[in-house]
């Protein structure tokens, strides 16, 4: 797994435009970028191949995915 620190134009490149508070929440999840991904992959409803089947996500992964849907306005956007 890569140990690279993700940086605040990490999280830009795969959710838009987070504000500063949420940005600082994830930074200091220490997620990877694949759990970066993994997360993304959940909001936008990619997960969704599996089905039923699916596992819940957890782990920074899942604190990503808990930050970033509470804050609605990232929801609607990504809709757009």
């Amino acid at each position: 797994m890569n140990t690279q620190r993700i940086t605040r134009q990490d999280i830009i490149r795969l959710f838009g435009d987070v504000n500063d508070h949420r940005v600082t929440e994830i930074l200091e999840t220490s997620a990877s970028i694949e759990e970066l991904e993994e997360a993304y992959a959940w909001l936008s409803g990619e997960s969704d191949v599996m089905g039923d089947a699916r596992l819940p996500l957890t782990g920074r992964a899942g604190q990503v995915y808990d930050i970033l849907e509470r804050d609605k306005e990232w929801a609607r956007q990504a809709e757009e």
